[in-house]
């Protein structure tokens, strides 16, 4: 577009006002559609790397629970393992775990709730730790997998926690997050009528 630009300048016998005015805002024109296409080539999305996780692939329900809660729960983890970026999913419950799928380390049933579970209780609220590289209390999740890279950490109630961990950083979007806040809620429905 520039090299038409200038032959059309040259070309030109008399060089009135208006015609250099034209020629200004369609030289300015092609030098931007250059610079727009050179930057989008230097923008490049830099998506997370797959974490590479130790562990071994685990599936436990807690045997004593009513029939519709293991089907929810089967179904519910399933689901967020397959449609989301999560490598693990953790119940933790009145003191026990009630379910794990996914990947582990051996240490799994050793799991305690520290500070950030019992904030999210306090709360009422969920956190999701995008990097927990820079997290102080990452050692609360270290006994589910060494390195966890992301987390989303949920409340039900006041005595227990869905712990959903991900492959790498940033790894959940919103719509992850609440849907995990959804099934929570629901679980916590089945569990207190249930």
């Amino acid at each position: 577009m520039i090299i038409l630009c200038l032959v059309n300048a040259i070309a030109i016998d008399e060089l009135s006002p208006s015609i250099q005015r034209s020629e200004l805002i369609a030289a300015l024109s092609s030098v931007s559609i250059l610079l727009v296409g050179y930057l989008q080539k230097q923008v490049s999305i830099n998506k997370p790397k797959k974490a590479v996780l130790e562990g071994t692939e685990a599936f436990y329900i807690n045997a004593e629970l009513p029939e519709i809660l293991k089907n929810e729960l089967a179904w519910g983890s399933k689901m967020i393992l397959t449609a989301t970026a999560s490598s693990n999913i953790i119940i933790y419950y009145e003191n026990k775990i009630v379910l794990k799928r996914g990947l582990f380390s051996t240490s799994v049933n050793s799991f305690k709730p520290g500070k950030t579970c019992i904030s999210t209780s306090k709360s009422g609220k969920y956190i999701s730790l995008v990097n927990t590289k820079y997290y102080p209390d990452k050692d609360e999740f270290e006994s589910i997998v060494k390195n966890l890279p992301s987390l989303i950490v949920v409340p039900i109630s006041t005595d227990g926690w869905i712990i959903v961990g991900g492959w790498s950083e940033r790894c959940f979007t919103k719509s992850d997050e609440i849907w995990i806040e959804g099934w929570t809620k629901k679980l916590e429905s089945i569990i207190i009528n249930g």
